[in-house]
């Protein structure tokens, strides 16, 4: 037995309204009718969605799960018929977006304005996190990473592809007699990211390839700019994403060292996931193009005019 899309609708307003009563108010049947569907429901999908009293209702943890799919299912379907109407109205609905720290800092907080100014009904919830997240389990719609795409389930749309500098203030830099071209950067590192501690890192130096090993002695943070900042302070030389120093670059707080040593890493690119759907909604559409409207190697945060 197979379970039908007008069921789940009807499985739908009971979790938003909380209860049989208030759902066959809003749906205009009677509350029997949606007993039956939910019956009907839980049947095909063989698992219990709702647990009921003759006074409240409470969705199951299975009954989560297939609300959530469910409201993707009631999005998606919105989505067709406004496409197929040939509607242009303004993109709108709850969007949730998880951003790594620095990014969002550094050039989504200064051009949020811009975006809700165009799309005020956008109802957009910014997840700030380090590390990777779960887009189906933490309901994510939409996620910026570093580095390469490693589930192929989702899909992926390149946002700026960088790469890692070495940096160090002047001051540093004529201390120890360090230039562009010198190459022994390795005792001079007093800092890194932490997702470099914990393995070895490829770079090539002139022609040769070769490892850097940053895992003992140095301290670890899951933050670029707690790097750039302690480097400012004179904390010897460290290494970034080339988007987080081009302004102190351009000021002359910064200088670029050991240009000779340059990485084979994927960790200066970033990009955007999604869970794959043959019709992407247009409140994530919307979100996508403004990501990618953002000037990261221009050193100046905000959307390119």
């Amino acid at each position: 037995m197979k379970w039908s899309i007008d069921d789940a609708l009807v499985f739908v307003a009971v979790a938003d309204t909380g209860g049989v009563t208030s759902a066959a108010i809003r749906l205009g049947t009677s509350k029997s009718t949606v007993s039956k569907v939910l019956t009907r429901l839980e049947s095909a999908l063989g698992v219990r969605l709702l647990k009921r009293n003759s006074r409240n209702v409470r969705i199951t943890e299975e009954g989560q799960t297939f609300y959530h799919h469910a409201r993707r299912i009631m999005e998606q379907v919105d989505e067709a018929d406004a496409t197929m109407s040939g509607i242009t109205a303004s993109p709108q609905g709850r969007l949730v977006a998880a951003l790594p720290v620095a990014f969002a800092r550094e050039f989504v907080a200064p051009a949020l304005p811009q975006f809700h100014a165009r799309y005020p009904d956008i109802e957009l919830e910014l997840v700030l996190a380090n590390h990777t997240v779960d887009l189906i389990r933490e309901e994510i719609d939409v996620s910026v990473v570093v580095g390469a795409l490693t589930d192929s389930e989702l899909i992926s749309v390149p946002i700026h592809q960088g790469q890692l500098i070495w940096i160090t203030t002047p001051a540093y830099a004529e201390k120890y007699g360090i230039g562009p071209d010198s190459t022994d950067a390795l005792p001079h590192v007093q800092i890194c990211e932490k997702r470099y501690g914990g393995r070895q890192i490829q770079v090539k130096v002139g022609d040769r390839n070769t490892t850097l090993n940053f895992r003992e002695n140095l301290i670890h943070v899951n933050d670029p700019l707690i790097v750039r900042e302690y480097v400012l302070t004179g904390g010897g030389v460290s290494f970034l994403p080339e988007q987080y120093c081009h302004r102190l670059l351009q000021r002359g707080e910064l200088v670029r060292v050991f240009q000779g040593v340059r990485f084979q890493d994927t960790a200066a690119v970033l990009s955007a996931i999604y869970p794959g759907r043959r019709l992407m909604p247009r409140k994530t559409a919307a979100f996508l193009d403004f990501l990618r409207g953002l000037d990261l190697s221009a050193g100046s945060p905000g959307p390119v005019t």
